[in-house]
């Protein structure tokens, strides 16, 4: 089993990675740096997704003659910083936008164009898509554009299962930072701090557990982790406030 991912320094990313290996997947992975527990385990290749046109060379380097992936988890992103609409720039909308959106679509176009067959591609989104909480801002409309760019290439790859997941709550370094805003300007803020939350090597054993059950929705669709009954018992044992 071949598993390619993104974002594999922190957080979800480096526990979905471990997982794998738990799992005896061949992993091949994209990311700023590679943790010291990985070396000489997985096959990596530094990439800055925010480079947005260095990315196809990555791919190249990591992929080249490959033929076949089972899974793919397009994970890397970045939230931006929290304050209102009015506030935030364009420029600091399209940094978030290239790694959270345009650098999915680069690392799709690459296995279409190279004829490289990919069973399962799961995109990390957010409830944040559906959400749009103040202060959001860059980070609700990347995430909200990735859902539909999967759904945009799901009518492109009808031999490949393409699934937008947002994982509920995971205490990454990426909450931690949302968790020190201000919960008066921004109350989705207090929200997350008083409601249970994964570690993320919980939440990346029920991800591959629901791997099987992911694919009994539509291809492209949007899926809610906190959706599956599973995960209320998840949150029963290992849920963390």
């Amino acid at each position: 089993m071949r598993l390619f991912i993104t974002g594999i320094g922190s957080g979800l990313g480096k526990a979905l990675v471990e997982e794998a290996l738990k799992r005896n997947y061949e992993v091949f992975a994209l990311s700023r740096h590679l943790p010291k527990e990985f070396e000489g385990k997985i096959r990596f290749y530094p990439c800055d997704l925010k480079r947005i046109e260095g990315i196809y060379n990555c791919m190249e380097k990591l992929l080249k003659g490959l033929k076949e992936i089972n899974l793919a988890i397009l994970n890397a992103g970045v939230l931006g910083e929290m304050k209102d609409m009015h506030e935030t720039s364009f420029s600091e909308i399209e940094e978030v936008f290239k790694v959270n959106l345009w650098a999915n679509k680069v690392i799709i176009d690459y296995f279409i164009d190279n004829e490289l067959e990919v069973e399962q591609i799961i995109a990390i989104s957010s409830g944040a898509a559906k959400n749009c909480n103040r202060g959001w801002n860059a980070y609700s409309l990347s995430k909200a554009g990735l859902n539909c760019l999967i759904k945009l290439y799901s009518w492109e790859l009808p031999k490949t299962h393409l699934i937008a997941l947002a994982p509920g709550l995971v205490l990454t370094p990426m909450l931690e930072e949302v968790m020190r805003n201000d919960e008066k300007k921004f109350p989705s803020v207090a929200r997350i701090k008083n409601s249970p939350k994964l570690l993320p090597e919980h939440a990346a054993r029920f991800i591959f557990e629901i791997l099987p059950k992911l694919k009994e929705f539509e291809s492209g669709s949007f899926v809610d982790l906190r959706d599956f009954p599973e995960y209320g018992e998840y949150i029963k044992l290992w849920g963390v406030v």
